[in-house]
């Protein structure tokens, strides 16, 4: 049976000010040791769920639980959380606050009052792990966008946390490095962690996911196996979804092919390759 990290329970939630609630009852769990996507169109409340993922908002009705255990929104709780579930922003500007690549990455670990030796070793780890060891002392202000991207996702993962959630990661990403990105993603989950994405890319969640919700308006409208959510495709057209452009590919192939390499629709133009060649070999 699995396991869910992280639930939420009829969440909603109004931003100060607003006239209508951007999460309207939302009810989901993460499963843990799963690759997940939360997937849905801009607007749809994904990053304002996400703040609720480790505390930094607080539901206004509802509640979110933690391995089976409701949230308590006090400092030692919550300070908790933030190692737990580790929450990358969409923008880096927004979660970077040191002056240098290796003062941001242990920032996190002196709030945890490690000591100063084990902090450099750490530190020095993780800057080898994401290819960032030769920048330690660069400002921040000198690196490229896709730098910052690598040392928030860093700086998160020096802490080690049970759930990443990662909002938007591929935005503004061309292809390689999408697939840099879904490597690396991979190599964090193959090393322990459950990672949430939330992306509007049907093709990014299609091909990497193992578990997919989909949301819509505030609210869980699916939840399941990638493959489920294809068939389904009203409700992926119905939200400008769409439909994953391998999908395309291989229903465009005559149908007596489709059934000789078998094995359903193919997550990714990878794997339709390795069927094409497995029957031509």
């Amino acid at each position: 049976m699995t396991t869910n990290l992280l639930e939420f329970k009829d969440v909603q939630y109004t931003y100060p000010g607003g006239k209508a609630p951007v999460l309207r009852g939302v009810s989901l769990g993460i499963p843990e040791g799963k690759k997940c996507v939360l997937l849905g169109r801009n607007g749809c409340g994904k990053s304002t769920l996400f703040l609720h993922g480790n505390g930094i908002f607080q539901p206004q009705q509802g509640q979110v639980f933690w391995r089976g255990q409701p949230f308590v929104y006090k400092r030692s709780f919550l300070q908790e959380m933030t190692k737990k579930v580790g929450l990358v922003f969409q923008d880096p500007e927004h979660q970077l606050i040191a002056s240098t690549v290796s003062e941001d990455v242990s920032y996190g670990l002196f709030n945890q009052k490690l000591a100063p030796e084990l902090v450099r070793e750490e530190v020095h780890l993780i800057l080898e792990r994401f290819g960032l060891l030769a920048m330690a002392d660069v400002p921040i202000h000198h690196l490229s966008l896709g730098q910052k991207r690598r040392l928030a996702l860093a700086g998160v993962m020096v802490l080690k946390p049970e759930l990443l959630l990662l909002d938007e990661p591929t935005a503004y990403l061309d292809r390689y490095q999408t697939k840099n990105l879904l490597r690396e993603l991979d190599q964090i989950h193959a090393n322990g962690t459950t990672v949430l994405m939330a992306t509007h890319d049907l093709d990014v969640a299609f091909e990497w996911a193992e578990w997919m919700c989909v949301l819509d308006a505030g609210q869980a409208v699916f939840q399941g196996a990638p493959e489920e959510a294809l068939v389904k495709r009203d409700m992926l057209e119905r939200l400008d979804l769409g439909v994953p452009l391998i999908a395309e590919v291989w229903e465009s192939l005559p149908l007596d092919l489709r059934e000789s390499w078998g094995g359903g629709t193919p997550r990714s133009l990878g794997e339709l390759r390795k069927r094409i060649l497995q029957k031509t070999v």
